[in-house]
């Protein structure tokens, strides 16, 4: 039990937007060791086909059980949350295995007021209407208005959170949602970037929406489920090991912008899955 309990979690994402979920689960769970796969050299994964997302996602959650004995998965990526969830559940039924969107879909459906919840994502997670299906399996009777946000991506990455042009774009994307008659008061943040952004869309919002991110849903779920399963750690942590499948200069050029700190390059490890 002790071994266990002192085994790391593993956490994958197709790049670096995962980043904000490993960043949230360091603050929730302080005590636990991560693991932190990019699978940089199959990104994105937005436009492969769920077949394909499916085997990737296997390939990598059978690393993390070989290599590093992980005691649960986090799927830090929308797009592998929506295609691959049930099945890593059902093949890997010793380790709990969390999604995205479940997380985020239970906290929007507990908040909302209205019954009406909207969603901005990429553009291949409002086409998978994963969202919306997660939502309405929760409360048919909800509306669910999603938006595609492509642009904020790219903001995101080259860093430009607190900018003119970023708060202009996140305005143009929003007002449709957010103007006429029994508007949404409820948004749910739909990629893993746009948490880094959460003050600024706050911010053009007000206060009467409220804001749901994955990053920090997931975070609390994957908290209670190792309290349940008696698998919280009880020494303290060791240092985060990030994994990418291919060169690491670009990860660690832009992962500063999600982790609020430098990289060593000696710090990110090279794989293969």
């Amino acid at each position: 039990m002790t071994n266990l309990n002192e085994a790391p979690i593993g956490v994958f994402d197709s790049g670096i937007g995962g980043l904000t979920v490993l960043n949230a689960l360091r603050q929730t769970l302080p005590q636990e060791s991560f693991v932190y796969l990019a699978d940089t050299a199959r990104i994105p994964y937005g436009t492969k086909s769920r077949e394909a997302v499916i085997q990737y996602a296997q390939q990598i959650c059978r690393q993390f059980i070989r290599r590093h004995r992980i005691k649960a998965l986090v799927i830090a990526c929308n797009t592998a949350s929506a295609h691959a969830l049930s099945t890593l559940q059902q093949e890997f039924t010793d380790i709990p295995v969390l999604g995205v969107i479940i997380p985020s879909a239970m906290a929007a459906v507990n908040v909302t007021r209205n019954r009406h919840i909207a969603v901005i994502a990429t553009e291949g997670t409002v086409r998978s209407k994963a969202y919306e299906e997660a939502i309405t399996a929760l409360n048919k009777s909800i509306r669910v208005s999603s938006q595609a946000c492509q642009l904020l991506v790219s903001l995101v990455e080259e860093g430009w959170l607190e900018d003119d042009i970023t708060d202009s774009i996140i305005q143009r994307y929003l007002k449709p949602l957010f103007s006429g008659d029994n508007t949404p008061d409820t948004l749910v943040l739909g990629c893993t970037h746009f948490p880094l952004l959460k003050p600024r869309i706050e911010n053009y919002l007000g206060k009467n929406v409220s804001v749901i991110d994955s990053a920090s849903n997931v975070a609390k779920e994957v908290f209670s489920l190792l309290e349940q399963r008696q698998l919280l750690s009880t020494v303290h942590s060791k240092p985060t090991q990030f994994l990418v499948t291919d060169s690491p200069q670009r990860f660690i050029a832009t992962a500063s912008i999600f982790l609020g700190e430098g990289l060593d390059e000696n710090k990110v490890q090279h794989i293969s899955v």
